[in-house]
């Protein structure tokens, strides 16, 4: 599946989550799936405590992170 089509997978809501991005069709935060991922946790674990979650939608939380970091960031000091 291209990043593209895994992106379609997320969605920006402001009525849902306080707007935070999330896994479409549920409240589960890109952001936590991000954290379990960087915490070690596999992608196994993730899918055995969140049984409403795919594989794809844990790749399109990977290619929402990816996304984000090709933008230009200026620091505020």
């Amino acid at each position: 599946m291209a990043n593209d089509d895994l992106l379609e997978r997320i969605s920006v809501d402001p009525q849902v989550s306080f707007g935070k991005p999330t896994i479409r069709g549920t409240r589960i935060w890109v952001g936590l799936v991000l954290g379990l991922l960087a915490d070690g946790m596999s992608l196994e674990e993730i899918l055995a405590d969140y049984p409403q979650l795919s594989e794809d939608d844990v790749r399109a939380c990977l290619a929402y992170g990816a996304r984000l970091t090709t933008g230009h960031f200026v620091d505020i000091a």
